[in-house]
């Protein structure tokens, strides 16, 4: 790792690959990220791949792909946990020849029974090897962390949560090696921190019991603490933890369900934090007021509608090629079949398409009228309109469109009245039965905007198929 200044703010992101980046994860991921972009500091990413047994590298490609698409681009290459359990035993080691920590020989039957005597007693676990000499036991053994005196406090000044007190009485004799030398993750958390030279730890605030026994660790190594900052979870709307059925789905999850990453990263930054007023932040804005005195104590809730808000603020903010290219993938996502005369007419109507949708499968249906198969299937309602009287506009607007030199919008709008007048009747008779004949009752944006999106051609040919329902 490269050499930092002295004060140089370093926070860090550490998932476990035991599954997909999900909502939660990303939150926290984006605010040490900003909270080091604030400072002029560096963002770390720690894979924590302890766990052989549900580590997989899918999950690992999922994390680093979520983490891609949202843009959160830590400032060095990623470090695996799994790589660096030398370390993690060596301090283990160096903690039983300083007495901070010791051997602990009780079965896993034994330390079941003294865990479960303790519990009955109202107190937290103690190993009875923790005062003995047990130089000469052959036998298998765990490392264990000796816990504080019963009566000593720890103390964690945490950003978000404040004065957080714990009594040594309610912690245990905390494993830090297995049987195999292996080191656990509490251990490996510690190590970790320390040797990447980690300032802040922002978190979930399911890690806060967490911070009592990392920091009685700490201070037994006789090493700074970081600063800690422990943020409320994501609850549903219901208010009940976050789950599957509330929302928690994987990041690439939300990516298929047409959002955007700028949006999302909008989103996540006001699930917890605040500024003022401020609504819809974009992440280039954060970065400069970022600030972990915004961060709440009180649980944030999902709002998918909430959500759909903020995509389409930033759908109409983006590129239209963008948006095409993302209709496009939709599309194929969906196993939809757009041909190239259609996309060439979606392209330059992006414009007016983007401002009705609020994801992108919403565009996609949007943009139906003008890449579904022709002849169109005509929904109930349109067949009804293209029907008796219609049969009449539909010939009249054939015959007065086919002459129509100038295909735009402005002279559409013309000629449309100028027929309405020929019948007379009122727009509100000639648009519903035009709209009808030339969508087949698919969603579209304002007639003549749609004719002029579809063109002269299509239209005329549309108008011809209405004529024969």
């Amino acid at each position: 790792m490269s050499i930092k200044p002295p004060n140089h703010v370093i926070t860090r992101f550490a998932p476990s690959p035991t599954g997909n980046l999900h909502i939660g994860g990303a939150r926290t991921a984006l605010f040490n990220y900003l909270y080091a972009k604030r400072n002029n500091g560096t963002f770390l990413l720690r894979i924590e791949d302890t766990d052989k047994e549900r580590s997989t590298p899918e999950a690992v490609a999922a994390i680093l792909d979520g983490m891609t698409w949202l843009g959160l681009s830590a400032d060095e290459p990623p470090i695996y946990q799994a790589a660096r359990s030398e370390r993690h035993t060596a301090v283990a080691h160096q903690l039983v020849a300083t007495g901070k920590a010791f051997k602990c020989y009780l079965t896993p039957e034994q330390a079941t029974t003294v865990r479960e005597k303790a519990m009955s007693e109202g107190r937290a676990f103690r190993s009875p090897y923790r005062d003995g000499n047990t130089q000469n036991n052959t036998a298998s053994f765990v490392v264990r962390l000796r816990a504080p005196d019963d009566n000593e406090a720890i103390v964690i000044e945490d950003k978000v949560q404040g004065s957080v007190r714990t009594m040594g009485k309610d912690l245990d004799d905390m494993v830090l090696l297995r049987t195999d030398d292996t080191p656990t993750y509490m251990l490996a958390v510690v190590v970790d921190d320390y040797d990447m030279k980690v300032t802040h730890v922002i978190r979930g605030d399911d890690h806060l019991t967490n911070a009592a026994r990392q920091s009685v660790l700490i201070d037994a190594l006789g090493w700074p603490r970081p600063i800690y900052a422990h943020i409320p979870l994501i609850h549903g709307a219901d208010g009940k933890k976050l789950s599957k059925r509330h929302g928690a789905l994987a990041v690439a999850e939300y990516e298929n369900m047409g959002y955007l990453p700028e949006a999302m990263l909008s989103y996540l930054l006001r699930l917890g934090w605040a500024k003022g007023d401020l609504d819809i932040i974009p992440i280039e804005d954060a970065v400069h007021i970022f600030d972990l005195e915004g961060l709440g104590k009180s649980p944030s809730r999902l709002d998918f509608d909430k959500l759909a808000q903020v995509n389409a603020h930033f759908m109409q903010k983006a590129e239209d090629s963008r948006l095409l290219s993302l209709l496009v993938e939709s599309a194929k996502y969906q196993k939809i079949e757009i041909s190239k005369t259609a996309l060439q007419r979606i392209a330059p109507a992006m414009a007016i398409l983007k401002m009705r949708a609020k994801t992108i499968p919403e565009l996609l249906e949007q943009s139906k009228f003008i890449w579904a198969k022709t002849p169109l299937e005509f929904a109930p309602k349109a067949q009804e309109m293209v029907s008796g009287f219609g049969k009449e506009v539909i010939a009249s607007a054939t015959e007065m469109l086919k002459n129509e030199v100038h295909w735009d919008i402005e002279m559409l709008r013309v000629s449309l009245t100028n027929l309405a007048t020929e019948h007379g009747v009122g727009m509100n008779k000639i648009a519903p039965v035009l709209r009808a004949a030339i969508t087949g009752g698919l969603i579209a944006p304002d007639l003549a905007q749609a004719m002029e999106i579809l063109g002269k051609e299509e239209v005329l040919m549309r108008l011809q198929t209405a004529a024969q329902v």
